[in-house]
């Protein structure tokens, strides 16, 4: 046994070696390539601060950051099957499921909690995207209708933050019918007079964009944001056209009338609460 070959020079190199560094502490912005280190980049609000592009944020952020002091009650979960079709791709669905859960530490997309808004209560309601795509499926569906039938029992404004990629095609159907349960919801929540905003995030598309996401009484954007229902490439190929510039981006569909404003990340829990404090004084006078 060579002492200096096994013993000394592992010991050299375990103090002077180039230790590992993870792969995400520097985030690279999509438009200039900057390097921002990630601490930076969450104290921003994962806005990017010398091009202003509004990376994915995190559920759990959201609504840390949405909420008056970031104090919120967390809704739970519903239960639901968890893999209906018994669905297979290249992969079982279950361990697609089983993966998402490692991943983000959350049982779906879905992630839901009442707290306060400038003082106001309201229900917030935000998309997960690292959980496959922030897809809607069952449990996301009866995650959104569990929060609006909160926020009709406690007599409270609901705010949605979609940011998904549409359907969940391995539950087939199922899935599908999420569009229509969903929009119920909306409606039931009209219909008890109580407001609901959508701030629209990067993106959202496909059945979320056709169902719930498009219904709000106040429509905020962020800037950026990809909104549509089918991909520019698959409407292009069926009307044989070439679309504008920008075609479904947020600012696109402000200039359109789709969308009533378009606002920078850290104005909107601002903006929320000025509606959200007119709206409940409005309420309170026609109580009165």
């Amino acid at each position: 046994m060579n002492w200096l070959t096994n013993y000394v020079r592992p010991r050299i190199n375990s103090m002077l070696g180039r230790r590992e560094v993870p792969e995400n502490l520097w985030i690279k912005c999509p438009e200039t390539g900057e390097m921002v280190f990630h601490k930076d980049l969450e104290e921003n609000q994962w806005v990017i601060p010398a091009s202003g592009h509004h990376m994915k944020m995190p559920g759990k952020a959201r609504l840390a950051w949405l909420f008056d002091n970031g104090q919120y009650e967390l809704m739970s979960q519903p239960k639901v099957a968890q893999d209906p079709l018994k669905f297979r791709d290249s992969k079982k669905y279950s361990d697609r499921l089983k993966d998402s859960r490692t991943k983000t530490e959350l049982e779906d997309t879905i992630l839901a909690g009442v707290g306060t808004i400038s003082g106001v209560k309201a229900v917030g309601v935000v998309h997960e995207f690292e959980f496959m795509g922030g897809s809607l499926g069952t449990a996301a569906g009866e995650a959104i209708i569990a929060a609006f039938e909160k926020a009709i029992a406690e007599k409270c404004p609901l705010v949605m933050f979609p940011a998904s990629g549409g359907a969940r095609m391995q539950e087939g159907i199922l899935s599908l019918m999420q569009l229509p349960r969903t929009t119920v919801a909306v409606e039931m929540l009209k219909e008890a007079g109580l407001p609901y905003i959508v701030v629209l995030t990067n993106p959202t598309t496909g059945g979320v964009t056709a169902s719930y996401a498009m219904l709000g009484d106040i429509h905020i954007a962020e800037p950026g944001a990809l909104i549509g229902f089918a991909g520019r490439r698959v409407i292009e190929q069926t009307i044989r056209e070439k679309l504008p510039e920008g075609f479904q981006t947020a600012e696109y569909l402000y200039q359109h009338g789709m969308v009533d404003m378009v606002l920078h990340r850290h104005k909107i829990p601002e903006t929320i609460g000025r509606i959200l404090s007119m709206l409940s004084e409005g309420m309170k006078s026609k109580a009165a």
